[in-house]
């Protein structure tokens, strides 16, 4: 058993802000219980391991549904368990891998070997198949197949689908199944140089960069089709104000979509692409500072009901390159909690609990997962986060260190997660932190 006390505990479920002790037994939450009740206190035992929270907040496990974990493939920049322990100490308990591994998931042997993987890592380790074979954009992949194989959604992530007939084939197929189909929207015919924007920061570089329209017009199409088959769509990583009101309109218009917004679409533009090259270069990229407030407008409105870290490590050597040669991406697990705090929180006037419904409750509900939320009888995955705390990223715990955030003072820290019913991240006073399953 353990019991976590004195803690804010927070519910974006039922909205339920209280301090509160809860308990846990077997997995599950067996009690949740407010002063000045303190009954649970009478069941503390010399075997239990007792968290004193006083000060923090008890949170639902995060939920990503957005990460790249590089395992089969590109093990170098990521692995199934250097990444785990990444979202582990970034408050997440659940994460959905994207399928751009090599091989691509696109065939049932290479999904079974992702999911065992991720079975002995502590946390909940989801993922998508790709939309096409090969993620060459050419034909379908057996969906109901992958489907029944475990897995919970089907994106290209990290390439665009351009043929219209194929992607409404796969809305199509994918409202048969019951499942959400997640978007990379950028159109190449509006990019010259990926991963910078076409504007300040590309002329900085001397290059042609990514324009707007490269996001807007396919956002524009997929929205349509959502509409017209009633299939679900995430609109991956949004990053321009357009883009933001056009999922606007079409969720007024009654279509079943969803909206990502990654921690670095909301915190920084394209002055970040400028000071820190390509720490800061990604697809799609940072963008003007009215494109980053348009997004925080979107997280605020319920426009974007999803925060993603599009979690993407590259090596060293490889982000040294020249920006017109080096990949596009940043880690984000470890951040994430951290820029939420103190970016929509503390800045932007958000609730915890709202916060909480961008970065656990809609991500899990959009995959019909068990997670989420915390409340009695409910799954025992939670995160204990100290507001009042700041730190200073140094060493990510992910195997590449590719952040703009390295070196920056961030507000609130992490400082025990537990997944399961077991503690599997516990920060140490001066003594670093803690991983296990105990």
């Amino acid at each position: 058993m353990l019991l976590i006390k004195n803690g804010t505990v927070i519910d974006p479920g039922s909205g339920m802000n209280k301090k509160a002790d809860v308990l846990i037994e077997g997995g599950r939450v067996k009690k949740i219980v407010s002063e000045p009740e303190l009954s649970v206190r009478g069941e503390e035992s010399a075997g239990m391991k007792v968290i004193d929270a006083k000060g923090r907040y008890v949170l639902p496990g995060l939920v990503d549904v957005h990460v790249h974990f590089r395992d089969p493939g590109f093990t170098y920049k990521e692995d199934i368990e250097s990444g785990a322990k990444a979202a582990a100490k970034g408050g997440f308990t659940t994460v959905v891998l994207m399928a751009n591994t090599k091989p691509a998931v696109d065939n049932v042997e290479t999904l079974r070997y992702v999911l065992e993987k991720g079975k002995g890592t502590g946390i909940h380790i989801e993922t998508c198949a790709a939309v096409t074979m090969g993620m060459k954009g050419e034909a379908l992949v057996p969906m109901e197949e992958l489907k029944e194989a475990g897995a919970i959604g089907f994106t290209d992530d990290g390439i665009p689908l351009l043929k219209e007939e194929l992607v409404r084939q796969a809305m199509q197929r994918a409202k048969e199944l019951g499942v959400p189909l997640s978007f990379h929207e950028e159109d190449p015919a509006y990019i010259r140089n990926n991963g910078i924007h076409a504007g300040k920061a590309s002329a900085y570089y001397g290059i042609g960069g990514s324009a707007r329209e490269a996001e807007i017009t396919l956002v524009q199409r997929d929205l349509q089709l959502a509409l017209e088959t009633g299939a679900c769509v995430n609109i991956q990583h949004i990053s321009t104000k357009e883009a933001v009101e056009l999922v606007r309109q079409a969720k007024r218009k009654g279509a079943d979509v969803h909206a990502e917004a990654t921690p670095h679409h909301f915190t920084l533009n394209q002055e970040a692409a400028i000071a820190w090259g390509t720490l800061a270069k990604m697809n799609p990229p940072l963008r003007e500072e009215e494109d980053r407030l348009a997004i925080i407008e979107g997280i605020k409105d319920g426009t974007i009901d999803l925060i993603a870290t599009d979690h993407a490590p590259h090596s060293a050597e490889e982000k040294a390159k020249a920006v017109t040669e080096a990949p596009s991406g940043i880690i984000g697990l470890e951040t994430a909690l951290s820029l939420g705090y103190q970016e929509l929180v503390v800045k932007a006037g958000l609730s915890m609990t709202e916060l909480m419904e961008k970065m656990a409750l809609h991500p899990a509900r959009m995959y019909n997962l068990d997670a989420g939320y915390l409340k009695e009888g409910g799954p025992a995955d939670l995160c204990i986060f100290d507001p009042g705390a700041c730190w200073t990223p140094d060493r990510f715990v992910s195997r590449s260190q590719n952040s703009p955030f390295r070196g920056q003072t961030l507000k609130g820290v992490v400082t025990a997660v537990v997944s399961g019913g077991k503690i599997i991240y516990e920060k140490m006073t001066q003594k670093g932190a803690r991983y296990g399953h105990d």
